[in-house]
Protein backbone atom coordinates (compact mmCIF):
# COMPACT_ATOMS: atom_id res chain seq x y z
CA UNK A 1 0.00 0.00 0.00
CA UNK A 2 1.40 3.33 -0.74
CA UNK A 3 1.92 6.18 2.08
CA UNK A 4 -0.83 7.86 0.53
CA UNK A 5 -3.41 5.38 2.15
CA UNK A 6 -3.24 3.87 5.27
CA UNK A 7 -5.53 0.74 5.91
CA UNK A 8 -8.11 0.99 9.03
CA UNK A 9 -8.65 -1.72 11.84
CA UNK A 10 -11.67 -2.59 9.70
CA UNK A 11 -9.22 -3.77 7.08
CA UNK A 12 -10.45 -0.53 4.91
CA UNK A 13 -7.49 1.36 2.70
CA UNK A 14 -8.28 5.35 3.47
CA UNK A 15 -5.98 8.61 2.25
CA UNK A 16 -3.70 8.54 4.88
CA UNK A 17 -4.49 12.12 5.84
CA UNK A 18 -7.40 10.14 8.49
CA UNK A 19 -5.11 8.39 10.57
CA UNK A 20 -5.68 6.35 13.02
CA UNK A 21 -8.38 8.97 14.64
CA UNK A 22 -11.98 7.51 14.88
CA UNK A 23 -13.32 10.87 14.37
CA UNK A 24 -11.28 11.55 10.97
CA UNK A 25 -12.45 8.34 9.84
CA UNK A 26 -16.04 8.57 10.27
CA UNK A 27 -16.00 12.09 8.56
CA UNK A 28 -13.98 10.68 5.51
CA UNK A 29 -15.96 7.32 5.91
CA UNK A 30 -19.63 9.36 5.50
CA UNK A 31 -19.32 12.86 4.78
CA UNK A 32 -15.51 13.98 2.95
CA UNK A 33 -16.64 14.08 -1.01
CA UNK A 34 -20.32 13.01 -0.24
CA UNK A 35 -22.60 16.05 -2.17
CA UNK A 36 -24.02 18.23 0.50
CA UNK A 37 -26.89 20.73 -0.36
CA UNK A 38 -28.68 23.09 1.18
CA UNK A 39 -28.29 27.25 2.24
CA UNK A 40 -27.67 26.24 6.15
CA UNK A 41 -25.41 23.53 5.60
CA UNK A 42 -23.48 25.22 3.13
CA UNK A 43 -23.00 27.97 5.22
CA UNK A 44 -22.08 25.66 8.67
CA UNK A 45 -19.51 24.25 6.19
CA UNK A 46 -18.22 27.44 5.02
CA UNK A 47 -17.83 28.93 8.47
CA UNK A 48 -15.63 25.59 9.79
CA UNK A 49 -13.84 26.20 6.66
CA UNK A 50 -12.87 29.58 7.56
CA UNK A 51 -11.95 28.96 10.82
CA UNK A 52 -9.92 25.95 10.02
CA UNK A 53 -7.74 28.58 8.17
CA UNK A 54 -4.46 27.67 9.68
CA UNK A 55 -4.83 24.63 11.47
CA UNK A 56 -5.94 20.95 11.47
CA UNK A 57 -9.38 19.98 10.35
CA UNK A 58 -9.90 17.80 13.46
CA UNK A 59 -8.92 20.45 15.47
CA UNK A 60 -12.53 22.24 14.06
CA UNK A 61 -13.97 18.26 13.99
CA UNK A 62 -13.68 18.11 17.50
CA UNK A 63 -15.05 20.94 18.45
CA UNK A 64 -17.29 20.65 16.04
CA UNK A 65 -20.63 20.26 18.09
CA UNK A 66 -19.28 23.23 20.20
CA UNK A 67 -19.60 25.46 17.22
CA UNK A 68 -23.47 24.27 16.25
CA UNK A 69 -24.06 25.28 19.73
CA UNK A 70 -22.22 28.59 19.53
CA UNK A 71 -23.84 29.83 16.73
CA UNK A 72 -27.19 28.80 17.40
CA UNK A 73 -26.97 26.28 14.53
CA UNK A 74 -25.70 27.79 11.92
CA UNK A 75 -29.60 29.82 11.78
CA UNK A 76 -28.01 32.80 9.51
CA UNK A 77 -30.99 34.67 10.76
CA UNK A 78 -30.37 34.68 14.32
CA UNK A 79 -26.61 34.57 14.18
CA UNK A 80 -27.45 37.87 12.20
CA UNK A 81 -28.85 39.14 14.72
CA UNK A 82 -25.45 38.58 16.96
CA UNK A 83 -24.05 42.05 18.89
CA UNK A 84 -21.06 43.00 20.82
CA UNK A 85 -22.09 41.14 23.82
CA UNK A 86 -22.28 37.74 21.51
CA UNK A 87 -18.23 38.77 20.23
CA UNK A 88 -17.57 38.84 23.77
CA UNK A 89 -19.62 35.65 24.60
CA UNK A 90 -18.26 33.68 21.55
CA UNK A 91 -14.69 35.16 22.22
CA UNK A 92 -15.01 33.34 25.72
CA UNK A 93 -16.43 29.93 24.86
CA UNK A 94 -13.56 27.80 24.92
CA UNK A 95 -15.62 24.60 22.86
CA UNK A 96 -14.67 26.48 19.34
CA UNK A 97 -11.60 28.71 17.78
CA UNK A 98 -11.81 32.32 19.90
CA UNK A 99 -10.31 34.40 16.45
CA UNK A 100 -12.26 37.86 16.73
CA UNK A 101 -11.72 37.70 12.61
CA UNK A 102 -13.05 34.13 11.99
CA UNK A 103 -15.63 35.33 14.45
CA UNK A 104 -16.59 38.31 13.01
CA UNK A 105 -16.46 37.33 9.46
CA UNK A 106 -19.24 34.30 10.60
CA UNK A 107 -21.51 37.22 11.73
CA UNK A 108 -21.10 38.92 9.10
CA UNK A 109 -21.79 36.91 6.62
CA UNK A 110 -24.62 35.33 8.42
CA UNK A 111 -26.20 39.02 7.11
CA UNK A 112 -25.06 38.61 3.77
CA UNK A 113 -27.00 35.38 3.36
CA UNK A 114 -30.10 36.75 5.92
CA UNK A 115 -30.58 39.39 3.22
CA UNK A 116 -29.66 37.55 0.20
CA UNK A 117 -31.63 34.13 0.90
CA UNK A 118 -34.67 36.26 1.79
CA UNK A 119 -35.27 37.16 -1.70
CA UNK A 120 -33.20 34.07 -3.17
CA UNK A 121 -34.31 30.66 -1.15
CA UNK A 122 -31.49 28.49 -2.14
CA UNK A 123 -29.23 30.38 -3.68
CA UNK A 124 -25.83 29.94 -1.90
CA UNK A 125 -26.61 26.18 -2.71
CA UNK A 126 -27.14 26.98 -6.46
CA UNK A 127 -24.27 29.75 -6.43
CA UNK A 128 -21.59 26.97 -5.27
CA UNK A 129 -22.80 24.19 -6.80
CA UNK A 130 -22.66 26.34 -10.56
CA UNK A 131 -19.07 25.83 -9.72
CA UNK A 132 -18.96 22.12 -9.43
CA UNK A 133 -16.15 21.10 -12.47
CA UNK A 134 -16.71 18.05 -14.72
CA UNK A 135 -16.37 14.93 -13.01
CA UNK A 136 -13.32 12.97 -12.86
CA UNK A 137 -12.37 10.34 -15.62
CA UNK A 138 -11.69 6.42 -15.12
CA UNK A 139 -7.74 6.91 -14.16
CA UNK A 140 -7.92 10.27 -13.48
CA UNK A 141 -7.88 9.86 -9.69
CA UNK A 142 -4.60 11.43 -8.11
CA UNK A 143 -2.61 8.66 -6.25
CA UNK A 144 -1.20 10.34 -3.91
CA UNK A 145 -2.06 13.48 -1.11
CA UNK A 146 0.74 15.28 -2.90
CA UNK A 147 -1.46 15.43 -6.22
CA UNK A 148 -3.96 17.32 -4.69
CA UNK A 149 -4.35 20.89 -5.38
CA UNK A 150 -4.52 23.13 -3.05
CA UNK A 151 -7.02 25.39 -5.85
CA UNK A 152 -7.89 25.54 -8.69
CA UNK A 153 -10.03 27.23 -11.70
CA UNK A 154 -12.79 26.70 -10.23
CA UNK A 155 -12.56 27.30 -6.66
CA UNK A 156 -11.01 30.58 -7.66
CA UNK A 157 -14.43 31.51 -9.49
CA UNK A 158 -15.55 30.23 -6.29
CA UNK A 159 -14.53 32.99 -4.19
CA UNK A 160 -14.81 35.50 -6.45
CA UNK A 161 -18.31 34.96 -6.92
CA UNK A 162 -18.72 35.05 -2.66
CA UNK A 163 -16.75 37.86 -2.02
CA UNK A 164 -19.00 39.42 -4.56
CA UNK A 165 -21.89 38.31 -2.59
CA UNK A 166 -20.18 40.29 0.20
CA UNK A 167 -19.07 37.17 2.54
CA UNK A 168 -15.90 37.21 3.83
CA UNK A 169 -12.94 34.37 4.70
CA UNK A 170 -13.93 32.53 1.36
CA UNK A 171 -10.50 32.10 -0.57
CA UNK A 172 -9.77 29.91 -2.93
CA UNK A 173 -7.87 27.72 -0.88
CA UNK A 174 -10.53 28.03 1.81
CA UNK A 175 -13.05 27.26 -1.45
CA UNK A 176 -11.29 24.66 -1.95
CA UNK A 177 -11.75 22.45 0.99
CA UNK A 178 -15.73 23.12 1.01
CA UNK A 179 -15.78 21.69 -2.90
CA UNK A 180 -13.74 18.63 -1.13
CA UNK A 181 -15.79 18.72 1.77
CA UNK A 182 -19.37 19.21 0.26
CA UNK A 183 -18.61 16.35 -2.56
CA UNK A 184 -18.30 19.03 -5.48
CA UNK A 185 -15.11 17.07 -6.35
CA UNK A 186 -14.20 13.89 -5.15
CA UNK A 187 -10.52 13.79 -4.03
CA UNK A 188 -10.57 10.05 -2.62
CA UNK A 189 -7.14 8.85 -3.46
CA UNK A 190 -6.78 6.02 -6.17
CA UNK A 191 -7.11 3.08 -3.99
CA UNK A 192 -9.28 4.11 -1.13
CA UNK A 193 -12.30 2.11 -0.35
CA UNK A 194 -14.25 5.32 -0.62
CA UNK A 195 -12.93 6.26 -4.82
CA UNK A 196 -15.80 6.30 -6.54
Amino acid sequence: MSRSLRRGDDGRPRCAWVGADPIYERYHDDEWGMALHGDRALYEKLSLEAFQSGLSWITILRRREGFRRAFDGFDWNRVADYDDADVARLMADEGIIRNRAKIEATIANARVLRDWLADEPGGLDTLVWSHRPAPRTPGDRPARLDELPATTAESIALARALKARGLRFVGPTTTYALMQSAGLVDDHLAGCWRAG
